[in-house]
């Protein structure tokens, strides 16, 4: 039986995530196409423009069998850690091929700079700074993307396993802002924040979501009321990056504004973003430390082949989480959390609803 994994975030699945589905069935002439992906929080330390469990819904009615949740701790962090949350649910998940999609598409170059010895979440950086790795490869810097720097990580994790790598030519820009028939998930963001409509962009339907300053009065209220200590036990808080946040929630009105102040040469707004996220939670470096080794996958959505296979799956040594109450409970109480400052700029009634979908899952 053939299994292939993908690792997606769908925010929001649009046209480009359609093609990536078609042409991974193509390579991999796989029964099975199974999804990791990442939950109410995404990669870029930013909230989903729609919950996980439409997103997931949407993905198995469009070609996918199978949507399992990459946890937040792992969802919410560098490239490094991001990968391997995920190659480590898709092992669980017992695939045997996996496609993602890179700027380069040249596998066997990604290969070869997987098997080098260095800090990928750097990567680019170094790059740009004149070091390669080999050096034929600083002529490039500029040509490896967003989606080649992930593709290193995964290769990397990858490594010492059976699984086989694919790789898909990206089809657009990743940070490009023009909406057309297959446009970057950061188009169709920008397009709902400004209030355009996406219809042509993505098959699903989107309300207006929300987006980080509808967040910050919050997020710059726990700045200003937590001790500086308090501050930096919160997981990736370091090298003095409190007193910089601290410093700007002081004078800053408005989170573009502060933002805007924030992000410097020494931190990215991803790293910035995904900082936010966890001082939100209050996610710690200590239970980021206690977690147990991943041994279980949640369960967001499937189809009958997705469910059949899951049946299979069950009778291995493997944790199935189809029930909130089924998560290790380190890991519910991060998801809980999460879930719960996801749902701070929502109406009282919405965000018992968010909370109950969180608990009982989509449908009871």
């Amino acid at each position: 039986m053939k299994i292939t994994g993908v690792i997606v975030e769908y925010n929001p699945f649009h046209n480009g995530h359609l093609y990536h589905i078609k042409r991974t069935r193509e390579l991999t002439n796989c029964e099975v196409l199974v999804a990791v992906m990442s939950g109410n929080w995404v990669q870029r330390g930013e909230p989903a423009v729609i919950d996980k469990w439409e997103r997931a819904k949407f993905a198995c009615e469009n070609g996918i069998d199978l949507v399992v949740e990459l946890p937040y701790i792992y969802a919410t962090q560098s490239a490094t850690q991001f990968a391997y949350g995920a190659i480590e649910t898709l092992k669980l998940l017992d695939i045997d091929s996996i496609v993602f999609g890179s700027e380069i598409n040249n596998l066997e170059e990604l290969k070869e700079i997987s098997e080098l010895s260095f800090d990928v979440n750097r990567f680019k950086e170094n790059l740009d700074s004149g070091f390669s790795y080999p050096k034929s490869y600083g002529a490039s810097a500029s040509g490896y993307g967003p989606n080649d720097i992930l593709a290193i990580a995964y290769l990397k994790e990858l490594q010492q396993t059976n699984i086989q790598p694919f790789s898909i030519q990206r089809t657009n820009n990743y940070h490009g802002l023009e909406l057309q028939k297959i446009s970057s998930a950061s188009a169709i963001r920008n397009a709902l924040h400004n209030g355009q409509t996406v219809i042509e962009a993505t098959s699903m339907a989107l309300s207006k979501p929300f987006f980080w300053p509808d967040y910050y009065p919050y997020l710059q209220t726990l700045l200003l009321t937590h001790s500086r200590n308090d501050i930096e036990r919160i997981l990736l808080v370091n090298e003095g990056i409190e007193n910089h946040l601290i410093k700007q929630a002081k004078v800053c009105g408005s989170y573009e504004e502060f933002i805007k102040k924030c992000v410097v040469k020494r931190y990215t707004k991803s790293r910035i973003q995904r900082t936010l996220v966890h001082i939100l939670t209050q996610t710690t470096k200590q239970q980021k430390d206690q977690l147990p080794k991943l041994d279980h996958f949640r369960v967001l959505a499937f189809n009958e082949v997705g469910q059949k296979y899951l049946n299979k799956l069950r009778k291995k040594n493997i944790v199935v989480a189809n029930k909130f109450t089924q998560l290790p409970k380190i890991y519910q109480e991060m998801e809980y959390k999460a879930t719960v400052a996801y749902a701070i700029p929502y109406t009282m009634e919405e965000k018992k609803q968010i909370i109950q979908k969180e608990i009982y899952g989509q449908y009871r």
